[in-house]
């Protein structure tokens, strides 16, 4: 996902899919995964100008986590992006979903977990993933724990009573 090493961040490419998407296959819908472009305007609105109909962008992890988890990113920063992204669509005439996922098993707690939920619907998110994180490689963070399906269950009955149009935990 995350293009640094070009200008736009891959904003171009992004966009260049989705139009190309769109010419080949005109009713398929399209989804497509974006960095935070560094909270710069422009690569934003490149892509939500192509017009995808669900934009995702991963808040990760809780907000206490987001600085050992994903050590570039910024909280405030990955909110602005999704809450922008439905603001640029609406001003290119479309319509755009919003879709976020959040990694659990890093020791974070039920609050935390609630807090974030909050923030993303704060900012009209529909779609949330949850899943379980599991450690790439030694040089990772460990995972702290496990979750068993029974508490999927409860985070994605507490998500859906806070008003996601949609939520896939497991």
């Amino acid at each position: 996902v995350a293009r640094d090493d070009l200008p736009d961040g891959g904003a171009g490419a992004s966009a260049a899919t989705i139009r190309e998407i769109r010419e080949r296959s005109p009713l398929m819908g399209v989804e497509v995964l974006i960095p935070d472009f560094n909270g710069e305007e422009q690569p934003l609105r490149t892509v939500m100008e192509a017009g995808p109909d669900i934009l995702n962008h991963n808040l990760e992890t809780v907000r206490r986590l987001q600085q050992p988890v994903r050590k570039r990113a910024r909280w405030d920063r990955t909110l602005s992006v999704l809450e922008r992204a439905k603001v640029y669509a609406a001003e290119y005439g479309r319509e755009a979903h919003t879709k976020s996922s959040l990694m659990v098993g890093l020791g974070e707690t039920r609050e935390e977990m609630t807090e974030a939920f909050e923030a993303l619907r704060a900012v009209d998110v529909d779609i949330l993933t949850i899943g379980q994180y599991l450690s790439p490689s030694a040089s990772h963070l460990p995972v702290v724990r496990y979750y068993h399906p029974d508490e999927f269950e409860m985070l994605r009955t507490t998500a859906v009573n806070m008003g996601f149009g949609h939520v896939e935990c497991g």
